[in-house]
């Protein structure tokens, strides 16, 4: 069960691996692109395709014909990596439990967007959780953890793309650990938990009275989506990429300054954030050189 690019490697591992997949659920078809007039199918439901497997697309998880044909599946084992919360009698039907793949190493970052956060935070490692599906959100019982550090500037993008391959190994390591009957569950520590809720366009707005690092940390949380973005002559800034300078000055925070042929920063409360990749309103996203190239700040 599963819907975005980040749940393929983990149907393709055990493909791979010779284990029979008997189902694959994954989102309704949506209409998207320019005019919302192309049918967009998950990435999961276009690699499942590729695959001839059996595909299910369920407008409600709780109707009973969609309960009744997952029953009809018998399957042992359940899987979830990026998917809707499932009511129990769907996670409650296999022998052997359902498994979800979280990117984070629980009970840390629970949410929607474990990977953003962790960011956003500035942590110096993340990594994917593999559990057993229970009642409350992200609160199973852990079979096992990966970790994987993240570097200081690092994207939330390129975190979630190794995050990716990584859970894929955690969960081929989890159902051969649990094909052998001979694995160990543990309890999360609810003292530790912190949380990762999903985040808003309005919420991504750059506030430049914070210190150097936390804006800096903020901006590649939220690389490249939902993206962090400023004002710059009325128009929205996208901003993808930063790098800190750390001096004391007497600038307002949030002044933009500029050779106009090399570099863009913004002041802070402690030194200064160079804009390094970034998207004007209406433009492309592009490098700070090319930017500077077609806009002077001072016109």
């Amino acid at each position: 069960m599963g819907t975005p690019d980040f749940a393929v490697p983990a149907l393709k591992i055990l493909l791979e691996n010779n284990y029979e997949v008997v189902g694959v659920i994954t989102s309704t078809d949506k209409m998207g692109g320019r005019g919302k007039k192309k049918l967009i199918e998950s990435d999961v439901k276009k690699f499942a395709l590729q695959h001839d497997l059996n595909i299910l697309q369920p407008k409600n998880l709780k109707s009973p014909d969609f309960v009744e044909t997952v029953r009809a599946l018998k399957a042992d084992l359940q899987i979830v990596v990026a998917f809707r919360m499932l009511p129990e009698v769907i996670w409650n039907m296999p022998t052997l439990g359902t498994i979800n793949v979280h990117g984070s190493l629980l009970p840390k970052y629970r949410g929607a967007a474990p990977i953003n956060w962790a960011v956003i935070n500035g942590e110096k490692e993340s990594g994917v959780t593999t559990f057993l599906l229970q009642h409350e959100i992200d609160t199973g019982n852990l079979l096992l953890q990966k970790s994987t550090p993240i570097g200081e500037n690092e994207t939330a993008g390129e975190v979630y793309n190794r995050l990716m391959h990584v859970g894929a190994e955690a969960l081929l390591e989890t159902v051969q650990l649990i094909e052998t009957g001979k694995y160990i569950t543990q309890a999360q520590d609810d003292s530790l938990v912190t949380k990762a809720p999903k985040i808003f366009h309005d919420t991504c707005q750059i506030d430049f009275s914070r210190n150097t690092l936390a804006i800096h940390n903020f901006i590649r949380g939220l690389s490249p989506y939902p993206t962090a973005w400023t004002m710059l002559h009325e128009k929205k800034l996208k901003i993808f990429r930063t790098e800190k300078e750390m001096v004391a000055h007497d600038q307002p925070a949030g002044q933009f300054i500029s050779d106009n042929k090399n570099f863009l920063k913004v002041s802070t409360l402690d030194g200064y954030v160079h804009l390094l990749d970034l998207q004007l309103a209406g433009k492309k996203r592009m490098e700070v050189k090319a930017f500077l190239n077609g806009y002077k700040l001072d016109a």
